[in-house]
């Protein structure tokens, strides 16, 4: 089963929108798919109480007991949403049931720095897999088995001095840029009411549909590429 993570430990860069369409996405391609928060907070449950019955499908969690969780039935397809302050222990268990990892990132200083500083660490954490898995101490799910990693540019607007200091700085990371999404109140119109773009008519949403494409094909791809 697919598992794709969104991660970021910086605050307010969009994870949750980026997961809930993403998981909007895969649900209309006719999966079977589940969103769900690693730190078992269920932050996510309040945009899946809001989706309306009409448009396919998105599960949470199971909930088994008052501290535990699991994947429902029949789930092919997992987009794990994360906490801010997404490090250590807790990046390395996400990691070991990630097949992608997609980070999201506004262009602002701040969020440059700790979107640099998280990508370092998760790079040397995959690099530490890898490194068990070949001395036989783990299952090598790191940087050495070709994890895939990308960026998604988050609330962008074309032609600013920021967007710019995005690209220059996306350019030492090594990773791909699978998309950048407009400043637009699209997101925040759909994410109330437990939409996505894929929820509407494309007509009204087309300038947004159209970011997404090299995004998509990313997520299509085998995770093994």
């Amino acid at each position: 089963m697919p598992v794709i993570l969104v991660a970021n430990p910086k605050g307010g860069v969009g994870k949750s929108t980026l997961a809930s369409n993403i998981a909007g996405y895969l649900s209309h391609r006719g999966h079977d798919v589940m969103l769900g928060d690693i730190d078992r907070q269920q932050s996510s449950a309040k945009w899946l109480a809001q989706r309306p019955t009409s448009v396919p499908l998105v599960r949470g969690w199971e909930l088994l007991s008052a501290d535990a969780l699991r994947t429902p039935k029949g789930v092919t397809h997992a987009v794990l949403d994360t906490p801010a302050g997404l490090h250590g222990k807790k990046l390395m268990q996400a990691l070991k049931v990630a097949d992608r990892v997609v980070v999201p990132l506004q262009p602002s200083l701040f969020d440059i720095q700790a979107t640099y500083d998280f990508v370092r660490e998760l790079q040397d954490a995959q690099q530490d897999r890898g490194h068990a898995g070949r001395n036989g101490h783990g299952n090598g799910a790191g940087g050495g088995t070709g994890k895939a990693v990308g960026l998604v540019a988050m609330r962008v607007r074309d032609g600013t001095l920021s967007q710019q200091q995005l690209q220059q700085f996306i350019g030492q990371l090594g990773l791909p840029l699978l998309a950048q999404l407009r400043d637009t109140q699209n997101y925040v119109q759909l994410a109330a009411r437990g939409l996505t773009l894929w929820d509407i008519a494309p007509g009204r949403v087309n300038r947004d549909l159209e970011q997404w494409q090299e995004l998509c094909a990313w997520l299509e791809q085998p995770a093994s590429t």
